[in-house]
């Protein structure tokens, strides 16, 4: 079966999935992706490929109701079978300051481009869920898109979107995630979900060792040493260390630590990698958690995260 040929059953079996108002959406869909910018959303009435009047864009939105869950079991069918199925997690603002009527608005951090400008916007979150295809390259296919409301938490809606993802691909998933995710909060809501998970961390963050077997007296210890990302003194010899070369970032140092917990979720161990720039010692810190059913492989784990996200030096 030819590329052309998948994409005409593909294009067909979502068109049967979107409901009521599908062929006004359906071209909608078409007016979206083929065209390059608007000013308007009414502008989208103008191209080519929707083929009716202006009031159909708007009815479109009001009468469709796709189904998002057959939706993300038709986009699973497509993905190739590989040893591993690589997701990754994005928290998305939409700044609305100015819609007084729009319902449920939320307070969403997003950085000010004003200088001295307060990070809060008013507006609406997203949360979605993406298979990342390539090691190189910005596509990805959306899994689950859906609106952070007022009754949820980023983070809440991110572990439910991942449990539901996961439940419809067979085989080894890895999920990525940048410094939203790598908290207490999310280990703990997502830990019974069978995926491995390669996190970053802030660089202010506090860990701490297992701690001291219990000698019988008082209460057993919950927390052993610190380990503070910002003191170098209180890192211990790390369990694996490394340094290789990378064709973009040059020499890198790469490190890993055993067995590391957050106060607030003790019980979800993990590895702690830190990936260093030799060649550029003022920029950040790379620091990620790993958590997998098998020991990460040090000269390959952190560049299933460089590779994937942008690193802000």
């Amino acid at each position: 079966m030819t590329s052309l040929q998948n994409l005409e059953i593909f294009r067909h079996r979502t068109y049967l999935l979107l409901g009521n108002g599908r062929d006004a959406l359906f071209d909608l869909m078409d007016a979206v992706l083929t065209t390059r910018s608007v000013a308007s959303f009414v502008e989208l009435s103008l191209s080519p490929v929707f083929r009716r009047e202006w009031p159909s864009i708007y009815e479109a939105l009001q009468d469709g109701r796709p189904s998002r869950q057959a939706l993300m079991q038709e986009y699973v069918r497509h993905i190739p079978t590989s040893e591993v199925v690589v997701l990754a997690g994005d928290h998305t603002a939409w700044s609305r300051p100015y819609a007084k009527t729009l319902q449920d608005r939320t307070y969403e951090h997003q950085p000010s481009v004003r200088s001295g400008g307060k990070p809060v916007a008013i507006g609406q979150g997203y949360s979605t869920i993406a298979w990342i295809p390539q090691e190189q390259g910005s596509w990805a296919l959306p899994l689950r898109h859906e609106r952070i409301t007022s009754f949820d938490t980023p983070l809440g809606k991110a572990a439910t979107q991942l449990r539901q993802v996961c439940a419809q691909i067979p085989g080894h998933v890895l999920f990525l995630g940048d410094g939203e995710y790598g908290c207490a909060p999310f280990l703990k809501q997502t830990a019974d979900i069978p995926c491995d998970k390669l996190l970053r961390l802030r660089p202010n963050r506090v860990l701490y060792h297992a701690p001291q077997p219990y000698q019988g007296n008082g209460r057993p210890y919950r927390h052993g040493a610190k380990f503070s990302l910002q003191a170098p003194d209180t890192w211990t010899v790390a369990q694996e260390e490394m340094t290789t070369h990378d064709p973009k970032l040059g020499r890198l140092k790469v490190r890993r630590w055993e067995a590391l917990h957050l106060r607030q979720a003790g019980d979800a161990p993990f590895d702690l990698i830190l990936v260093e720039r030799l060649d550029t010692p003022d920029s950040k810190p790379l620091w990620l958690i790993w958590m997998g059913q098998q020991k990460a492989v040090l000269g390959q784990i952190w560049q299933k995260y460089l590779r994937r996200f942008a690193i802000e030096h």
